[in-house]
Parts: C-alpha cells; structure tokens; sequence
C-alpha cells in the first residue's frame, strides 16, 4: 500500500523505505484539497495584478524587473534551465529518490503555489522509476539547493536526464517510456520545482539512518573490545551514571552491561583499580554524540514537514508572502556537528585498539599475533584508523561558517549545507571502516583470551588450555554472539595474510547491519 504524504508526518526512516527500498507514494485527501487551494490562491493573485516574486517578477537580483502573465511560462521554464549548473559525480540513484520524496512532501503541504496535477506527475516519476541525473556539487544550501532541484525538474518538463529501468537517457525518453507526460509549467512552478533545502535534506535523512546504525555497532565493537581488555567494571554501574544524567550516558552504559551479560573474562580479576580514559570514560564520551544524533533527526524531520521555499501563498487570506524559509542554516549545522559526533565515536574505537595492540596495556601478545618478529600481526590495521580519523578530524571543520556572497550581494549570506552534509558522508563511511578493524582486533584478542592468554585460574566449566574451538571461559551473551558471526567470516589470524581483504568483509557487515542481529 503506498506510503500516504501529507507534509506534516514524513520521517527519515519512511524516506529510507522510498529511497533505497522502492515504497510508492501517494498524496493524502487533505493533502489535495491544500494544493488545490493553493492553486486558486495564484491564479486570483496575478489575476489581480500583483507583484509576486518570481511569478510576476524576476528571481534574485532580478526581483525589481517585472513580468507580464503572458511571458511567466517561458520565465518559469528559463528558471529551471539557468539554474540547472551542477558539476562532479552523479548522485546515487537513491539519494535523488529521498530528494524526490522529500520535496513532494513539502509540496503536499499547499503553500507553494504549484498545481496538483504537477505534483502528481513528479509522484507519479519516483513511483514508476524515472529518476533525474543529479550532479553532486553546486548547492549553496540557500534560496534551497537550487542547481540540484532544477536538474530534477529538468526531467518534469521533459528535458535533462534520467535513469530508467537501470539505463541513462534522455529525460523526455525515460518519460515517454514511463508513460508520463511532462509538465508544461505555469505561474510559480519552475520557482515552485527548485525553491527549498529538500536535496540536502533527503539525503541528510538517509545519513541519519544509516547513523543510528552506525552508533549500535559502536556499542558492540566497544563492549567487545572493554571485553578483551577485562575492563574494570565499577565505571559501569548505573549509580554512577544517575549522578551524571547527561543524555545517552546511562543507555551506553547499560547497553555496554547487557552485552557483557555472563561474561567471564570481564569477572576474572585484574587487580587493577581502574583503567585509562579510553576504557572507563567511555559512557561519558559516547553521550553527546548520540545527543548530537537525537537534534539531528529532529532537525532534518522538521526540514522535510516544513513549508521551505519562497514565496508563499496562503489561501485563507489570499495572501503571498516572499520570506527566506529557503535558507537551510538548521541542516547545515546539525550536519556539520554530526561530522563532530561521529568523528567522536572513531576516535574512541581507534584509541580502543591501540590498547588492544600494545602488549603493556593489554597484556596481549604484541599487535594480537604469536611470533612476533616474524609475523606483524595487526599493527597496520590501526594504520589504517589513524588515516581515516585523520580525514575525519579534517571533514570535522564547519562548513557551516564559510560563507560566500552571491548573486549581486542580494544573497549575501549561504550556509553550504550541501558542503556540510557531503562532508559527513566521508565521516560517516570512514568511521565505518574504523569499526570495522575495531571488531578485527577485537575478535583475535578475544581469541587469546579464550585460550587463557592472561587470564586466571581456569573458571568451573573448563581447562585455560583448551582450544578457540572449545573455550574455557564464556564470552557475554551479545559480545559472544557477534564474535561468532565475524568468526563465521573471518578467521582467526595465526600468521600474517593481505588485511584488506578480513576488514572489507567485517566492513560490509557493518554496512548491511549484519552484525546488529548479535543484539538482538
């Protein structure tokens, strides 16, 4: 059954249905009868003489020069096509797809003066497959993502490009084979088409959802390596947290605990009073990034219900307000704090191997392999970390303050947020692959440790001496669980062998939420 839009109840995870696995959309009652409304508001508006901008106006530093109601098709049109200026690669079909999504959305809500039967010929794209080539670079992040957004609407009328059933053609193809018949604008809808942050938003929507899985791998690949390293516990207690009650450090706490649930390596006794930063602040690290993830989505999923273009038609008092909902500085800055929070979570895992790495701390052979001299284990693996943290540490800089002036210095003050959400996209794919060694070396020292590596007196159920194959102590019921799953990939690593190959295929596990089955 599709997916119903209204412009008031879209979340991320309804985009992520649309985007990546095919959900249709269809336009509520309510929905229809604000565009129609709308539709009327426009048509008495010009009717009457008014100047609105954009529809009997020029657009940007051209809003002073006047045009006729006979000439606002041709200017709507001239619209999309002067503003269609995007470079670099092509966006993934799916990211068009969430921008598709989001600003039908927007339109639904009945404020922008764009007619329904448009609105349902851009449902009735993303519903049968024809999908804009949309270039990636070239959105200020205000007056909306106006280069993306024309490329889109490029198609709507029946030029640009489009895929279609896998291939790239001509937009007016890809339509013709759909079945479609393209939009000839009127009034606002060129301006209608391309005014708004739903670009940015669309696909900020699937950063976020593929983040809120990125940060329950964390707390598994965390808790497994606290496990190898036999954290102290006390840290951990959630009194110690009740005193503290910043948001999300009691959840990674007790999140942490449930994993360790029956694990003996964690109750064999270390001496030890307490440990480094890394291990024991690690609730208290973890915190504001899931805070940061929180406003996140509540910004985005307020973006996306919101009526975010210019101007607008209100059709309870027949009035047309130009105004700046355009601007996308909320996204931009949530996005760029995300780059923060999430470079966070990458930093405390590489910080978590080091310890794993260094026989000192871990008590460990050197870089988690027997042999030493001869074999270099796991060392360059950390390497690897330490580049990638490096290129988040970078993508970290807010673009948010880089502003430009443009447009004659009409537009004189952009949020980048398109700069700011393609940057998080690094961080969140390198902070990926970063946990993806985290659980590799995680893994192979909890190996040693099932082999009694550091470990002491055997617990009732078994011999120190036994084999990985039959451990004598039980690992927690969640940290056990997925080291299976990645043994069931990986194999423990007895002599050297290419890393790339063990972290590629841990990394694709962490992509396609594989592992998440341990936590359930």
């Amino acid at each position: 059954m599709p997916l119903q839009i209204d412009g008031q109840s879209l979340d991320i995870h309804h985009i992520e249905k649309v985007a990546r696995h095919g959900e249709t959309l269809t336009l509520s009652p309510g929905a229809r009868e604000a565009v129609l409304a709308s539709e009327a508001t426009v048509r008495r508006l010009v009717d009457s003489g008014a100047a609105i901008y954009g529809v009997t106006t020029g657009i940007g530093e051209f809003a002073r020069i006047r045009v006729s109601p006979e000439q606002g098709e041709e200017l709507q049109r001239r619209i999309i096509f002067s503003h269609a200026a995007g470079t670099g690669d092509p966006q993934p079909v799916p990211v068009v797809r969430a921008a598709m999504t989001a600003r039908a959305n927007t339109l639904s809500k009945g404020y922008s003066g764009v007619r329904l039967s448009t609105i349902e010929t851009y449902l009735q794209m993303l519903n049968r497959g024809v999908i804009p080539v949309v270039y990636e670079k070239g959105s200020l992040g205000v007056s909306g993502d106006l280069s993306p957004l024309s490329q889109l609407a490029l198609v709507v009328i029946g030029a640009g490009e489009a895929w279609f059933e896998g291939e790239r053609m001509p937009g007016a193809q890809a339509m013709a084979r759909a079945g479609i018949e393209p939009v000839r604008l009127t009034y606002k809808e060129g301006l209608g088409l391309i005014n708004g942050t739903q670009m940015m938003a669309g696909e900020a929507a699937l950063l976020l959802c593929d983040t809120e899985r990125l940060y329950q791998h964390a707390l598994l690949s965390y808790a497994m390596s606290l496990e190898a390293l036999k954290a102290v516990g006390q840290p951990f207690d959630p009194r110690v947290h009740q005193l503290k009650p910043q948001e999300g450090q009691a959840y990674t706490a007790e999140q942490l605990r449930r994993l360790w649930e029956g694990s003996e390596i964690l109750a064999d006794p270390t001496g030890r009073v307490q440990d480094g930063y890394s291990v024991r602040c690690t609730p208290q690290i973890m915190a504001p990034s899931w805070r940061a993830l929180r406003n996140a989505i509540e910004v985005v999923e307020t973006e996306i219900n919101s009526a975010a273009d210019n101007p607008l038609f209100f059709s309870d008092s027949t009035e047309c307000l130009a105004a700046a909902n355009f601007h996308g500085q909320a996204i931009a800055m949530a996005m760029d704090f995300m780059a923060i929070a999430t470079t966070e979570i990458g930093s405390l895992a590489e910080r978590h191997t080091n310890r794993l790495l260094n026989p000192v701390l871990s008590g460990l052979p050197d870089f988690l392999i027997d042999g030493k001299g001869l074999n270099s284990g796991l060392m360059v693996a950390q390497y690897t970390q330490a580049a990638l943290l490096a290129e988040n540490r970078v993508f970290s800089h807010p673009a948010v303050v880089d502003n430009v002036s443009v447009s004659a210095d009409q537009e004189d003050h952009v949020c980048m947020g398109s700069v700011c959400v393609r940057k998080y996209k690094e961080v969140l794919r390198n902070t990926e692959a970063i946990l993806a060694i985290q659980f590799l070396c995680a893994a192979q020292a909890l190996d040693f440790r099932l082999r009694g590596v550091g470990m002491g007196s055997a617990p009732a159920g078994g011999d120190p001496a036994a084999g990985s194959s039959s451990p004598a102590w039980k690992l927690g019921r969640g940290t056990g669980a997925a080291y299976e799953l990645i043994r069931n990939t990986v194999s423990f690593m007895e002599e050297d062998r290419p890393l790339v190959n063990d972290i590629e295929k841990i990394a694709d596990m962490v992509r396609s939420g594989t592992l998440l089955a341990a936590l359930a």
